[in-house]
Order: C-alpha cells, then structure tokens, then sequence
C-alpha cells in the first residue's frame, strides 16, 4: 500500500471516535506548522531528499510526511508523485511562496498563513492583497443544506463533518 493510502486510511478513519480524531488532527497540526515554520524561515532553500529522509530532517513520522507532502504538493513548482511514494521515493519542496499562501489561505488554515515567517517573505500589504484575491477567487455558494453527520455529498461514503465539512478541507465542490 503506498504511504498516502495509509496516511488516508488513520486519518480518515470514521470508525474512530471524535475525540481520538480531533487529538489526531490537533497533533498533526501542530507538527505540521513546525514544518512550515523551518521552510519559511529560508523559503529560498529546497528540500530534496527521500520521503523517509525528510521525515527524519523534520521529526515526523514516515505517514505525517506523506500527509504534509500531500498537503504542500499543490503549492510545489513541479507536483511529487504522492499517489505512489513510498519511504525511499525522492521527492522534492521546491514550493511557490505566493501559491502556498494563497492555498493555506483557501484550506482556511489560519494557523499558517498567520505565521510570523511570511513577514519576511511578504509585506503585510501584499499579504492582505493576496488573502483578498485568494477570498475572491475562491468564493464557493453551497445551495444545498448539509448536516455535519450527513454523508458528505461528493460522494466519498463519509460523514460531512470528517470530508468536507473538516477545519482546513477544501471547498465542496458540486455542481
């Protein structure tokens, strides 16, 4: 099983209760502003090494890399093959800052694109253009009423509240 399927299949899992899944999430993001933290603080220096290796030069386990490399991929200036990697994949973090903030801004992951790093890369005026842009951009109209225990309607099989209705999911997209 590639390593994205197991990352997907803990932290996905409906047959965890809230509580265990909430914990998880909670870990997870703290681990993964760390992450964001170093690569912001030299956003000019690319990290280009195994999936195994990476987790190792972040302290994070094998599948919270392979979350956060699922995460980070649509912000990269060349996409890694995450749907395939295993430990000893190459990959790379070569990312795109005004891409990343605009993505972290549309995950609605305030706890990033809050992050003091970004001073040094973007002025605050131009962080305030590109969250404006990205709100704009990014505006979804759901017409259909959904309920956080109701199956999420794209069609995935889970409860709303654990697919698209998740703190940081994407927009549903339905239509």
């Amino acid at each position: 099983m590639a390593l994205l399927d197991e990352w997907k299949a803990i932290a996905y899992n409906e047959k965890q209760d809230r509580k265990t899944l909430e914990k998880f999430w909670d870990d997870y993001f703290a681990k993964e502003k760390k992450v964001y933290e170093i690569l912001l603080s030299d956003p000019g220096k690319v990290y280009k090494d195994s999936v195994k290796a990476l987790a190792e030069t972040f302290e994070i386990s094998l599948l919270e890399m392979a979350g956060f490399l699922d995460g980070i991929n649509e912000s990269l200036k060349e996409p890694n093959p995450i749907d395939e990697m295993e430990e000893d994949t190459v990959v790379s973090l070569d990312f795109d800052t005004k891409k990343l903030y605009m993505n972290m801004v549309d995950a609605r992951a305030d706890w990033l694109y809050n992050l003091p790093q970004w001073d040094d890369i973007f002025d605050k005026d131009t962080q305030h253009q590109l969250y404006m842009e990205q709100k704009k951009s990014g505006t979804v109209v759901n017409t259909i009423k959904v309920g956080r225990n109701d199956p999420c309607p794209c069609g995935s099989g889970k409860k709303y509240k654990f697919c698209h209705g998740k703190k940081g999911a994407e927009p549903l997209n339905i239509g």
